[in-house]
């Protein structure tokens, strides 16, 4: 028999008065009502209290926690009494619900039993989304840009920069290197080798290629290229 899907519950409340109230018991009974009659199995709850619904994060210890739970688990479904209680400003919800879909979480406002993390037509919606898309495509050429500038930065103050080393760096790649620019070098009265008759002499001497295939024409060619004496 299959086991119940099992979800964690987070409950809000913005005001003292609804702390001390009904606040968070109203929202625990429509989510167990919700869940029951889903089969699912609620096995954590996570609150926050007197804080408002148009704050983010950085303001919700408990929303964090939540989400600190949802990376290290199995849980993929989050239920909520309504959609204001994850937030209040549509800004701030479609940012945090965004967060809920990287991981593959669902979240069910459990009132109307809608799934919040769907995407729908709505325009204002759809706009936030392409907006918050456009963000985080920026925030990835910035950071690639950086890296690219510090690549050329040590390049410049050290000669090299970490990756894949050049042909000949690694051990016993030195003496191939060697022996492939002499069979490259241009004889006094003679013609120098193509690079496909370099691969071919390579091979039928059996000296192997970092990776272990065949010596090829483009091989010998971006090897020449990328190591010439500068």
């Amino acid at each position: 028999m299959a086991s119940s899907p099992k979800a964690v519950s987070y409950l809000r409340v913005s005001g003292k008065g609804q702390i001390d109230g009904d606040g968070f018991s109203r929202q625990r009974e429509v989510i167990a009502r919700y869940a029951k009659s889903h089969g699912i199995e609620v096995v954590g709850e996570y609150r926050d209290e007197g804080v408002s619904g148009t704050k983010d994060f950085d303001a919700r210890d408990g929303l964090s926690e939540l989400m600190v739970r949802l990376q290290s688990n199995g849980v993929r479904i989050v239920l909520v009494e309504r959609a204001d209680r994850l937030a209040r400003d549509l800004m701030v919800s479609e940012v945090i619900l965004a967060e809920f879909r990287k991981l593959g979480v669902k979240v069910i406002a459990a009132e109307s039993g809608t799934d919040l993390t769907v995407s729908d037509d709505d325009p204002t919606r759809k706009l936030i989304r392409q907006v918050l898309g456009a963000v985080a495509e920026f925030e990835k050429s910035v950071i690639v840009s950086k890296l690219r500038a510090a690549r050329v930065r040590k390049r410049r103050s050290e000669g090299k920069c970490e990756g894949r080393k050049a042909f000949g760096e690694k051990q016993g790649e030195a003496e191939i290197l060697g022996y492939i620019r002499k069979l490259y070098r241009k004889p006094r009265g003679g013609k120098r080798l193509s690079y496909a008759a370099i691969a071919d002499k390579l091979n039928a001497e059996g000296i192997a290629t970092r990776t272990g295939t065949p010596w090829a024409p483009g091989t010998v060619y971006g090897i020449l290229k990328r190591t010439a004496p500068g």
